[in-house]
């Protein structure tokens, strides 16, 4: 549940403070260190286990506190794959089962874990085969004992049914995914995020903000940046905002040090982050995977287009709400996506932001998505 690991914590968050609203009571079960603090306000229990051995996170704590508490619950909602939490639970209600005991409904969410992008990258060539074994002695089964599946866009649904041979779950549910209303805009939340970026007080910029990470398709961005810089010296400030604390992000850091445009203020988080957001002229991720983009969903909340790849899951919803423009996830791709951009007169750009914002409204609020949940949970 820390903030640092990306979206799915921060949906997580999202849901339950609304569901609260609707009666009922939510709870989370996570592999986090007791001692951990998330700077968050959470109205909500949760359960910090402890951290797992290894990249799979093997936690034998996680099992025993399983088998003693799952009987309190009436629905468990498993969030990702590919690593022990999810045999973990599978274990768990198979062990109740035995005793007799009354069991809780069982819903997963991949939150895209079932791309086949994660199969075929080449840099993956080793997780692949890690994941190809995963999935025929655990993940299969865990997936096709199930009451259901729960998938954030239409997209990531049908991907899921062409990555791995056996994929037969009970029922396949799209309940969409939200964000909360971000705050109003205002001078509190400008100075906020200009404290954070002194650098860019009083300029235009463009904005991406997400984890740094090598399928975001950060490095496509610096470079076709520093292409189009050469030809249009007037153009916005490039702000990338994440964690810089890899080794990518500070390769990064290296690649993009020749062009005093481009900064990188680090995580943004709270005002500084909504500041960040309505400051910004246009949101840029040039994704290669993407399962849904919160970080996405909250910039159109902010009224401003969004320049994505196909490779983000809920590029139809944007497209046909003409909140955004859309390319491949290439170099040539990024290029044309940027240069259209530019191409756009000013009223045509202001457009954008207000489709964006009600692309925004039908597809990602939280009520509406949490709603959803709802209704599928009564299913």
């Amino acid at each position: 549940m820390n903030p640092k690991n990306g979206g799915p914590c921060q949906g997580i968050r999202n849901s339950i403070s609304f569901i609260k609203n609707l009666g009922v009571e939510s709870e989370v079960v996570c592999l986090d260190n007791q001692n951990i603090e998330y700077n968050t306000n959470d109205d909500f229990v949760i359960h910090k286990i402890g951290r797992g051995k290894s990249s799979y996170q093997y936690q034998p704590l996680l099992l025993k506190w399983l088998k003693e508490n799952l009987k309190n619950y009436e629905f468990v909602i498993v969030h990702g794959l590919w690593q022990y939490h999810n045999i973990a639970v599978y274990n768990a209600i198979k062990s109740l089962k035995k005793q007799s005991i009354k069991v809780p409904k069982v819903m997963i969410m991949p939150h895209g874990m079932l791309d086949p992008y994660f199969q075929k990258a080449p840099e993956r060539k080793w997780k692949a085969l890690r994941n190809e074994i995963i999935w025929r002695y655990i993940e299969k089964k865990c997936i096709n004992n199930a009451d259901a599946l729960f998938f954030t866009c239409e997209e990531e649904m049908r991907l899921a049914a062409t990555t791995f041979k056996e994929y037969h779950p009970k029922k396949t549910i799209n309940i969409g995914y939200g964000i909360q209303n971000p705050p109003t805009s205002s001078i509190e939340l400008k100075q906020a995020f200009e404290q954070k970026c002194p650098a860019i007080q009083g300029k235009k910029y463009w904005l991406f903000l997400s984890r740094i990470h090598e399928k975001k398709g950060v490095d496509l961005l610096i470079q076709v940046y520093n292409k189009l810089v050469e030809d249009i010296s007037s153009l916005p400030d490039l702000v990338i905002a994440g964690p810089t604390d890899s080794d990518y992000a500070q390769e990064l850091i290296v690649m993009a040090a020749p062009n005093s445009k481009i900064h990188f203020p680090g995580m943004l988080q709270g005002e500084q982050k909504w500041g960040a957001f309505y400051g910004c002229e246009v949101y840029l991720l040039p994704s290669h995977q993407e399962n849904f983009g919160i970080a996405v969903a909250e910039a159109m909340a902010c009224y401003k287009p969004v320049l994505i790849t196909n490779k983000v899951n809920i590029y139809r919803e944007i497209e046909g709400g003409g909140g955004g423009i859309i390319s491949e996830d290439t170099l040539a791709g990024t290029i044309e996506n940027l240069k259209k951009w530019i191409n756009l007169s000013k009223e045509a750009q202001e457009k954008m932001g207000q489709n964006a914002f009600l692309v925004y409204q039908k597809h990602f609020n939280v009520k509406n998505a949490t709603n959803r949940l709802l209704d599928a949970i009564k299913q």
